[in-house]
């Protein structure tokens, strides 16, 4: 692990031990090594995966030399597999690579539980048909799978899992879990030995902002009917209160206090996302539930009773300014709390192990503490089928994503027979008709010379096709779409195949390191515009 850790030294500092030793025991299948699977590989491969299996049954062409950096012309004649599987293994020699040379399609029509040894697949360059059938294939094995492909200026990359969940979300933005407006008895013991009236200037401007609000608060509400602050002019009475407080100006604890006011505002108990978890069928649990919803059991008892409406503390506090005693007594302080809350967890998982006839040790201490950190961030994620997605999309969301901006409404836009021009919709839109257009006309359109009026007219009735099934019958796309759609003739572009395999692999790892929220959605590059968007359907 030494070696590891200089060597992945920046990723740990982000996911940490446990997150770069799920990487490390995981066991990747990949399906084609165009431009666009070989360069999700190569981010995964670079990251330290355990081992990689590289299925294609191609052989490299003088045209893929222009797309993929990870063949030369020696290698022209060669299997592609061979020849990627071979540079990836140059990039980390702590991986284990092998490749199959098979046509993926083949395998997901002979031999469908290949699959299943596999810890993620990812499948690029599959038209519709083998994303259904792979799609269930995995499903049922509880593989998981993520779609990924890039076709001319476009890109689109699909997670498809029955459910991941998540405990460390790590979100950008996330309140302290301080309990300003609702202290737990010790850190209430410890605030009233703080005088904030002291004359003593030294520690008056070293009292911990923590510490200030805490008390304030108290005070406010014991002559407001023990309310706190709620409306605009009392939250700026509260500040007012703090401020005057102050002995001196240059007193940066209580403008920390000032500007760290809102805290004591936010509104006390769990959120609506952690509502949501805690409601889910998935307490219910028995001998085969997972150990994420066996503890997410064990927290709604936990909420239910030594809680009082929260969660277990997560026990940290930020930097502020302190005498060094008084911060390092909050701190333990918070500490403490945090130790007891995770240890009433602790019993209570044991007991709920015990009730289902599991070992009440068989979730480690470990996961349990990081649990209990993490409480009020867990996430849980559902994907629809492929197939779902395909046949009955969302149709409040389809039709919202079909709308034109410059035609206000959906049914003014629809009364123009127009849909928006190089948007995420139209774009997913053409790219399932290409792969209809592939069925009916055994080739991608635009892929051969001399045809491409005969294309361009034979994509615009089979979008308006696909349009009519989806139940958007009054919606046409726009002629320059089709004509851009047809121009690309399926072709893999090298700077377009970089950055969706750049987005594949960022998803791969945060649902193999199950750290971050996976993406929920369809997601769309639009090269034309350089922009992107996830379609909820």
């Amino acid at each position: 692990m030494a070696e590891s850790k200089v060597k992945y030294d920046r990723q740990l500092r982000i996911w940490g031990e446990q997150g770069q030793a799920a990487l490390e025991k995981a066991s990747i299948c990949l399906l084609n090594c165009g431009p666009t699977g070989s360069e999700t590989l190569k981010n995964l491969v670079l990251g330290g995966v355990g081992s990689i299996t590289v299925v294609d049954g191609s052989k490299v062409e003088v045209g893929d030399l222009g797309n993929n950096f990870m063949v030369d012309e020696s290698s022209v004649g060669e299997s592609k597999a061979k020849c990627v599987c071979a540079f990836l293994q140059e990039l980390n020699d702590a991986v284990k690579a092998k490749f199959i040379e098979d046509c993926p399609e083949e395998l997901i029509e002979t031999n469908p539980s290949f699959f299943s040894q596999f810890t993620l697949v990812i499948a690029t360059q599959l038209v519709a048909d083998s994303m259904v059938k792979l799609d269930r294939i995995c499903r049922e094995a509880n593989i998981i799978l993520i779609f990924a492909r890039s076709y001319g200026l476009m890109g689109f990359v699909r997670i498809s899992v029955k459910e991941h969940t998540v405990i460390e979300s790590k979100p950008d933005h996330f309140l302290d879990d301080l309990r300003l407006n609702n202290p737990w008895p010790e850190l209430t013991r410890f605030t009233e030995t703080i005088d904030l009236n002291t004359t003593d200037a030294v520690v008056h401007k070293h009292t911990p902002y923590i510490i200030i609000l805490v008390k304030i608060a108290e005070e406010w509400a014991n002559t407001h009917g023990g309310n706190l602050p709620s409306t605009r002019e009392e939250k700026r009475q509260f500040k007012d209160l703090i401020k005057s407080k102050m002995i001196t100006i240059d007193e940066e604890n209580y403008k920390e206090a000032m500007e760290a006011s809102f805290k004591v505002f936010s509104p006390r108990g769990i959120g609506a996302n952690l509502q949501k978890i805690i409601d889910d069928g998935g307490t219910e649990i028995d001998s085969n539930s997972s150990d994420f919803w066996v503890m997410v059991a064990a927290l709604k008892e936990f909420i239910a009773n030594e809680g009082v409406g929260e969660t277990p503390l997560e026990g940290s506090i930020p930097d502020m300014t302190s005498s060094t005693e008084l911060y390092v007594n909050l701190q333990k302080n918070y500490q403490a709390k945090a130790e007891a809350d995770f240890l009433v967890m602790e019993r209570r998982i044991g007991n709920l192990l015990k009730k289902i006839g599991r070992d009440p040790a068989s979730i480690s201490k470990t996961n349990i503490k990081s649990f209990s950190k993490n409480a009020r961030k867990l996430a849980v994620c559902r994907y629809r089928l492929i197939e779902e997605e395909f046949n009955s999309p969302v149709q409040p969301e389809l039709q919202k994503y079909l709308m034109d901006e410059d035609h206000g409404t959906l049914q003014e836009a629809n009364s123009l027979k127009v849909l928006p021009e190089n948007t995420a919709a139209g774009l997913y839109i053409l790219l399932r008709a290409a792969d209809r257009f592939a069925v009916n006309y055994n080739k991608f359109p635009g892929q051969f010379d001399g045809v491409m009026d005969e294309d361009i007219s034979r994509l615009k009735t089979t979008a308006v096709g696909l349009l009519n099934d989806l139940g958007c019958n009054s919606s046409a796309l726009s002629e320059d779409l089709i004509n851009e759609m047809c121009r690309y003739g399926a072709s893999e572009l090298h700077a377009v195949a970089a950055f969706v395999g750049g987005v594949a692999s960022q998803e791969v790892i945060k649902l193999i390191t199950r750290q971050f929220i996976p993406m929920s959605g369809t997601f769309i590059f639009n090269g034309i515009d350089n922009k992107s968007q996830l379609l909820l359907l």
